[in-house]
């Protein structure tokens, strides 16, 4: 009983609390579970994050680290090297090197004996290479792997740094490597043509950057490795993969008939002083090859940020930009990246295309009258005269009369017959409403009126050449085109490609594109052509001993720019029964005298006298003209005889001696003689001989003969001690040696006369 007492008394004692106790030692089961799921979301992003670095980035990461543990050092390929057709050398890849460091392996054992050694390897490099120190120095103080010092070392510089190395005991952190640098061994010779490298050798300009690919070849490396502390583990496996070199490229330029034309264009530039230049193009018309292409005013392609003779005039008082645009004028191809009105040289387009429609023949009496101009009505109903180019009218013609007589007011006529329809059909057909796919860096395409807005006097401007545009290239294909029986053929600059690595070589070949007109249409303007070189305004481009076929052209400049100035051409063809060669002649704005068989005409003749007999096309001896030939003399060999016997033999042949001897004219032998033995020349000329110890000295300007009769050109001579052959009878129009030439005494010049023409244009 008591026992139930006290039970019932401690219930009674406990008290009973209206609210829940909350204690700091218990851990709430909702916060258990929140700190649960987030770790299982953390878990859940680290797997898809390690999933996706292994499985999607695995590849590119493990580059990465591939990259990061790699020392790769570039081998430059040889670039290909570019030949003339006869295999001389245009562009060549001489070998140099260049001059790399590993800064990270210029270290001594303290930081100031590394500091010292950077700077003595800095100062060492910028003295030898000329270079500026503090630059030098921050790319050895650097932590690059490779820093690039210079570029196309000579070898007497590498020699130098070379004993520098040896002589301060360097042997690690300094690189030689085999590199190579483009020389152009001719110069100026081609340069608008071939083009340059930049400092990478990656092509720039002309062919070198319009076949850069195929020169280039594929850049070599030596792959070595390196550990987490950057620097090259030592022992490691060395991967060397080869460059494979470029490909040689062999022109179809003939770098003697490139000499020729090149020194004939730069004084016909200068003599007539065409401030906007010249171009002159050589083509094989039945294959398309282009023999010889070149632009003046030129540059040196050694030096291609040098301006020439002419831009250094202005070059200095331009601003940056004109600068940069003047330079990339200076390196263009008039041949192909500018357009010009070609003038009455279109005529031979216009003929062909109105004998190939039997619109006319060549020789239909009666067929044109010429009455000094012709009336057209513009699109404002106003009446327009368009005047031939000569004040008085030439009357009734023949097609044959009117193209010896480049008369405007006939072709209108024929054009007007022709029709625009018609004739933009063959315009198509002859390549000219495209470029001609000649493989030659900037190469642009023609300007002609949409056909839908050719009026009538658009008409009879296009049909004798003006208010067109082509390029000089589209131009002489076009007329090479005529020249080759009328086959068209696509213009060949590359004849060969070499593959260096194999010596494999692989033909360009030559591409027939289509027959624009029939070979009885092509022999009929072939020998009209031969008759403007023979009767009629073409007179100045003949050849003796060739059968020249040509026409002349003189385009104006347009209403809206006339310090475009005029054009003055010239086309020939040679020899005309069986064409081996078309030569169109381009002269710009000539100052004076603008007329293209004036201007032009003797050039093309001087150019084609040497052209066709380097070629070996026989001439025909009996149209030979030289005057005086059975008055002519032999100069004897005087070489080897004493000086005394040799001046006394040279009189007695009926020569003027003049003598450069040091000593006794009688003990003294004859080293040489000016002029060579076997050439011929008239009585009283000069020789002049040079006793032993004696050198032949280069001391006598070439005077301007041109204009002069041939008793002032032979007083010219003579007075400079020089020699005279000549051809024809008349005026002076063409010399073969070029005024202000330094020439030893003695030389020979030929000179060509003709009678003044009064019907040139």
């Amino acid at each position: 009983m008591k026992n139930k007492k006290n039970s019932k008394s401690n219930k009674s004692n406990i008290i009973k609390m209206k609210t829940k106790h909350k204690s700091k030692n218990l851990i709430h089961i909702r916060k258990v579970k929140i700190s649960l799921i987030i770790c299982i979301l953390i878990f859940i992003i680290l797997l898809v994050r390690i999933g996706f670095i292994q499985f999607v980035q695995g590849s590119y990461l493990q580059q990465l680290a591939y990259n990061q543990q790699l020392i790769n050092q570039i081998i430059s390929p040889k670039r290909g090297n570019i030949y003339d057709s006869t295999g001389k050398a245009l562009a060549i890849s001489a070998q140099v090197d260049t001059i790399t460091i590993n800064p990270l392996k210029i270290k001594e054992d303290t930081e100031e004996e590394t500091k010292a050694l950077q700077e003595k390897i800095a100062k060492g490099l910028s003295d030898i290479f000329s270079l500026d120190y503090e630059e030098v120095l921050s790319k050895v103080s650097s932590k690059s792997q490779v820093e690039t010092i210079i570029k196309k070392v000579e070898q007497d510089k590498v020699d130098e740094l070379k004993q520098w190395m040896e002589d301060n005991d360097i042997k690690i952190g300094i690189n030689i490597d085999e590199d190579s640098k483009r020389y152009y061994p001719y110069n100026t010779v081609a340069s608008n043509l071939i083009g340059f490298c930049g400092n990478d050798n990656q092509g720039l300009s002309g062919i070198e950057y319009a076949w850069d690919s195929i020169l280039t070849g594929t850049p070599g490396k030596i792959v070595s490795y390196k550990g987490s502390d950057q620097k090259e583990i030592p022992n490691s496996e060395e991967t060397y993969i080869s460059a494979e070199n470029g490909s040689d490229l062999t022109l179809t330029i003939d770098l003697n008939i490139q000499t020729i034309v090149e020194k004939y264009l730069k004084q016909a530039v200068e003599d007539n002083s065409c401030s906007r230049g010249g171009n002159v193009i050589v083509m094989n018309p039945k294959t398309g090859d282009i023999l010889a292409m070149s632009s003046y005013p030129d540059y040196d392609l050694n030096t291609p940020y040098t301006p020439n003779s002419t831009l250094a005039q202005t070059y200095d008082s331009l601003s940056d930009e004109q600068k940069s645009e003047a330079l990339y004028k200076m390196w263009a191809n008039k041949s192909v990246a500018e357009t010009y009105e070609p003038g009455s040289t279109f005529k031979l387009i216009t003929s062909s295309v109105a004998l190939e429609e039997n619109i006319t023949t060549t020789d239909k009496a009666g067929d044109f009258y010429c009455k000094g101009y012709e009336e057209f009505n513009d699109i404002s109903n106003s009446t327009i005269k368009i005047h031939c180019w000569r004040a008085q009218p030439h009357g009734v013609q023949t097609l044959r009369e009117a193209l010896c007589n480049s008369c405007n007011p006939a072709f209108m006529q024929l054009g007007k017959r022709i029709t625009a329809p018609t004739l933009y059909k063959y315009y198509d057909a002859f390549g000219l409403f495209d470029t001609t796919g000649s493989g030659l860096y900037g190469e642009q395409s023609s300007i002609f009126q949409n056909l839908d807005n050719v009026g009538p006097v658009e008409l009879a401007t296009m049909s004798f050449g003006q208010r067109l545009n082509v390029t000089p290239l589209q131009m002489i294909t076009a007329v090479s085109c005529i020249a080759n029986d009328g086959v068209l053929m696509k213009p060949r600059i590359v004849k060969q490609i070499t593959n260096t690595e194999t010596n494999s070589v692989s033909e360009v070949s030559t591409t027939e594109v289509r027959q624009v007109i029939s070979k009885h249409t092509a022999e009929q303007v072939k020998s009209m052509m031969e008759s403007v070189v023979t009767k009629g305004t073409g007179r100045h481009a003949a050849v003796s001993g060739y059968s020249i076929g040509g026409k002349t052209g003189t385009s104006e400049p347009p209403e809206n720019n006339k310090d475009q100035g005029y054009v003055a051409s010239y086309v020939a063809i040679s020899p005309v029964e069986d064409t081996q060669v078309v030569l169109l002649l381009t002269l710009y704005k000539p100052l004076g005298e603008h007329q293209g068989g004036q201007v032009a005409g003797p050039v093309v003749s001087q150019m084609l006298s040497e052209i066709l007999p380097y070629l070996g096309i026989p001439s025909d001896s009996t149209n030979s003209s030289v005057t005086n030939s059975s008055n002519l003399i032999i100069i004897p060999d005087v070489r080897n005889k004493t000086v005394a016997e040799a001046e006394k033999t040279l009189k007695n042949s009926g020569f003027n001696v003049k003598t450069y001897v040091n000593g006794d004219s009688n003990t003294l032998l004859v080293k040489d003689q000016m002029p060579k033995p076997g050439a011929s020349l008239a009585k009283n000329s000069m020789v002049i001989i040079y006793g032993e110890g004696s050198d032949v000295a280069t001391s006598v300007t070439v005077p301007d003969l041109k204009g002069m009769n041939l008793s002032e050109a032979t007083t010219t001579l003579k007075e400079k001690n020089l020699n005279i052959n000549t051809e024809g009878s008349g005026i002076v129009i063409t010399q073969d040696y070029p005024r202000d030439e330094q020439v030893p005494e003695g030389t020979i010049i030929r000179v060509t006369l003709k009678q003044t023409l009064t019907d040139a244009h």
